[in-house]
């Protein structure tokens, strides 16, 4: 970066309101060629808003924007890449029923000397811009919605840097990546193109690994403007919250409650990506998941929420065969999903959050096709506390939530479905600290209660520190079982890499026996 530089982007009195809610108050701040400045801030701090902002997805009430001195004032997205300014968001804004090809020239793909778009032309030159990008595992010609979440996140991030940005905007882009050396990579070549990176993470790894400087929002201003080298972690999580916050979990004495049968009971499941999988949840037992990309983790859930279909084996529930043949039928027994992709699979976007929660019991407190809004409010209260969900963002259409009140809301829903197992897929996934932890105090909650949980995370050190045991996942199959006492990052990682260094989970069902 050249500090001497004149600015690449300039922020000036941004504001934002919506409605009584302050998004953003009076932001300022600049970014110069070849720079990557962090941008740090907890759930409805106002990142998503700027975000938005930058990307002409929004526009502020007043300040002033400026590219290379010039005002910037994108009227969308598109206007806003042809100004310079592209964005990977976080919520995946691609289109899942067309190909990697298409999706990488939307809104605009290229037509023929007929007007036509050549899906062989597209397909050629796709495959040259995954090449320039360092992707190889990825056919132009495959729907994005036959992807797993981590490569969608590439194509995402591929998209964005195929505009030669001037500004690149990256929201949490390793959320749901796997390969986070690979995005490094790419980063380090842009910035030695003068191109700046304004970074959005909640990973404090990551913002120093990348990161000169950083700023951190609260509350919609701006508290901090900082090199990130004089600070400690824990000056950033104050800076954030306005209160010390280190982030621990929730570990607590126990629920599990050992002299009860079995709550579920999985029992030899087949079915596609899933080979021979058998485990048990006791009540009050949260049992941790965990296993590399494409492992069959995404559809072993898929399978239990009823999704999926299963080849042959048995779920059993209390020690019942419950036959799951759809998501209603696994909500009857008990088995409650929170989805991998919040936006996709887990928001109705055009209406509000209280609706958003409501869907699952709607029909109790509804009256001859009438929705009685205070029975409604009256069941939504029993969860809401309990996700630590504040209740002005109740009425607010839900996608103009934060990614983690969204996600709390999704929490909320599935409490009030009445589980007696969550299976909770990710759930702090591109959330921060404080909201990570009122899911754990949640998830600690409801086990104490007598509910079960199954948790796949892709942060292993959550795993570690919130679970009772967790189970790995190789090629579809349980590779091992790790107690409490037993596991660790190192454990789980030479399990989920096929590496014989720990026991298998054979051995371990003896040694239980």
């Amino acid at each position: 970066m050249n500090r001497a530089a004149s600015p690449l982007l300039e922020l000036k009195s941004i504001s934002k309101r919506y409605g009584a809610t302050v998004a953003l108050s009076d932001v300022s701040f600049e970014l110069r060629p070849g720079e990557v400045c962090g941008l740090l801030g907890e759930n409805g701090a106002g990142k998503s808003t700027l975000v938005k902002t930058l990307s002409g997805v929004v526009k502020p009430d007043r300040g002033e924007i400026l590219i290379r001195g010039a005002e910037f004032r994108p009227s969308d997205v598109v206007d806003a890449r042809a100004r310079g300014v592209s964005t990977a968001f976080q919520e995946l804004s691609l289109v899942p029923t067309l190909s990697v090809a298409v999706n990488l020239f939307l809104p605009r793909p290229g037509v023929n000397k007929l007007g036509l778009v050549s899906t062989r032309t597209l397909e050629r030159e796709a495959e040259q811009i995954l090449s320039d990008h360092r992707v190889t595992d990825i056919s132009p010609a495959t729907r994005v919605e036959d992807l797993p979440l981590g490569l969608r996140q590439k194509i995402e991030i591929v998209r964005a840097l195929t505009y030669n940005p001037a500004v690149l905007l990256l929201d949490e882009p390793t959320a749901a990546l796997s390969d986070r050396e690979w995005l490094f990579a790419l980063i380090d070549s842009v910035i030695g193109k003068g191109t700046s990176v304004l970074y959005i993470s909640h990973k404090l790894d990551e913002i120093r690994r990348l990161c000169r400087r950083c700023l951190i929002l609260r509350n919609g201003r701006k508290v901090l403007d900082s090199e990130i080298a004089a600070l400690s972690d824990n000056e950033i999580f104050s800076n954030m919250a306005g209160r010390s916050a280190v982030e621990i979990f929730m570990r607590s004495t126990s629920a599990i409650r050992r002299e009860a049968p079995s709550l579920l009971e999985v029992s030899a499941l087949h079915a596609p990506g899933v080979n021979d999988v058998s485990f048990a949840l006791k009540p009050g037992e949260i049992l941790g998941m965990a296993g590399l990309e494409g492992q069959g983790q995404s559809a072993l859930f898929k399978v239990l929420s009823g999704l999926t279909a299963s080849d042959k084996g048995a779920i059993r529930i209390h020690g019942k065969l419950a036959r799951i043949g759809s998501p209603r039928g696994a909500r009857a027994h008990g088995l409650v999903l929170v989805p991998e992709e919040r936006k996709s699979e887990g928001l109705f976007t055009d209406l509000s959050t209280a609706a958003n929660i409501s869907l699952p019991v709607i029909d109790r407190a509804t009256s001859f096709g009438l929705i009685d809004r205070k029975a409604e409010r009256l069941l939504i209260d029993t969860v809401t506390p309990r996700v630590s969900l504040a209740e002005g963002y109740l009425p607010m259409g839900i996608g103009a939530l934060s990614g983690g009140n969204q996600q709390k809301a999704i929490l909320a829903r599935a409490l009030l479905a009445g589980p007696k197992c969550l299976l909770l897929f990710d759930p702090t996934r591109g959330v921060d600290v404080g909201a990570k932890q009122a899911i754990y105090e949640m998830m600690r909650n409801f086990a104490l209660e007598g509910g079960a949980i199954l948790f796949y995370s892709t942060e292993l050190d959550e795993l570690v520190g919130v679970c009772d045991r967790c189970l790995v996942l190789y090629q579809g199959a349980i590779a091992g079982e790790l107690a409490e006492g037993e596991m660790s990052q190192d454990r789980i990682l030479s399990l989920a890499s096929g590496q014989a260094g720990s026991r298998g989970h054979k051995a371990m069902q003896v040694e239980a026996a």
